[in-house]
């Protein structure tokens, strides 16, 4: 009698029909995500890898896995949001995903063109993913910025809630101290934190938390070279003292373009609105170009050398960096590193979830790139 084959159900996965392989194959997947939420690797509330992270992890195809996570929503474990991505449920079964509540720690928020589109990001996030943010405005009764930024840790701390994202005080007497109390105070209620723009500690110090921003180093070194390749020679560094340590972590980046290229470094340590320290610094440095650490001293900078008779770019040559809205309507249009603000708040919240999901996960620092936009104030327009 001729040799009877086994009954398909009875094959090895590899000798049966392919339908019926990737059948397996589907299973073997939903089953695999499956035992991940209930051992606790995808706690409550945290994004799945995107549909195509997990198709390179399981070698399978896009719609295989697809079809694994369709089966998880429909037993409930799962949420699946257009747009957004696969979400585990809080709870098991068909409960719904638990609400996060988080901290927008910010004092400089209401006072510039960059913490308000970061904030925008922040909290376009948090909507899109069904997570609540709080933050507030200083009553009367705040007088400094210190004060009200220790206040609204005080209100995060008494709620509870579930993180922070904190972008430390700067250009105030006692920032060091303030910021360092926040920090130990949020760390001793286990509440995470992310780092928004800037750390802490003084440049180059590091924290030991998650930190989002640009990498303001090469931000320096970038927008040095660009003057140097446009031929100045002798650049100086214009900046407020006090300020974050971001300016600092800028001016390194310049000093280490000028060093390159065998140039001597000079700082133009100035708010930029007093005429006289301006003229006087100036005749003291007579630089032909100006790395400003920020948009903010580029402008009153500028408006104080056009009163003292300097021509911009034919005598001194200028950039600054953050690209704020009114860089191309000052009185010479101002050449600038672009910030990708709300991408920088989109990531803020993605490296925050991140963190609640692997709270021992290494501390990382998400720095994202920017564009530069010339105009005439540096004279390559």
């Amino acid at each position: 009698m001729p040799k009877q084959e086994p009954p398909v159900s009875e094959r090895p996965a590899a000798e049966r029909p392919p339908a019926e392989r990737k059948e397996l194959r589907y299973q073997s997947i939903r089953e695999s995500i499956r035992k991940d939420i209930d051992d606790g690797r995808y706690a409550a509330g945290v994004r799945l890898p995107s549909d195509g992270e997990l198709g390179r992890q399981f070698d399978v195809s896009r719609l295989t896995v697809i079809r694994a996570l369709r089966d998880l929503e429909q037993q409930g474990l799962v949420q699946r949001r257009a747009g957004s991505g696969t979400y585990v449920r809080g709870g098991g079964g068909a409960a719904t995903l638990r609400t996060l509540v988080f901290g927008l720690l910010m004092p400089d928020v209401s006072d510039g063109e960059v913490f308000q589109p970061i904030s925008q990001g922040i909290v376009r996030a948090g909507e899109t993913l069904h997570h609540r943010l709080l933050w507030g405005n200083a009553p009367d009764s705040w007088s400094d910025k210190e004060h009200q930024a220790e206040e609204l840790c005080r209100y995060f701390l008494e709620r509870k809630v579930d993180g922070v994202f904190f972008a430390p005080v700067e250009l105030t007497s006692n920032q060091q101290d303030v910021n360092r109390r926040m920090v130990e105070s949020l760390a001793a209620a286990r509440i995470p934190i992310v780092l928004v723009d800037r750390d802490y500690l003084p440049y180059p110090e590091r924290s030991a938390y998650d930190l989002v921003g640009i990498d303001n180093h090469r931000a320096g070194y970038r927008m040095t070279r660009h003057l140097l390749d446009e031929g100045a020679r002798r650049v100086a560094f214009a900046f407020r003292p006090g300020s974050a340590a971001t300016v600092d972590s800028r001016k390194a980046g310049y000093r280490e373009a000028m060093r390159q290229a065998g140039l001597e470094t000079a700082d133009f340590a100035t708010d930029g609105a007093d005429l006289d320290a301006v003229h006087e610094r100036w005749e003291s440095l007579r630089p032909d170009g100006l790395v400003c650490a920020n948009d903010l001293t580029a402008a009153r900078l500028m408006q104080n050398l056009l009163r003292l008779g300097c021509r911009i770019p034919q005598d001194v040559r200028m950039v600054g960096i953050n690209d704020v809205k009114y860089a191309s309507f000052l009185p010479v249009p101002l050449t600038s590193l672009r910030q990708p603000c709300h991408q920088i708040g989109e990531e803020a919240m993605r490296v925050m979830l991140e963190r609640l999901q692997s709270p021992d996960a290494p501390v990382k620092d998400v720095l994202l790139d920017c564009e530069l936009v010339q105009r005439q104030s540096c004279g390559a327009v």
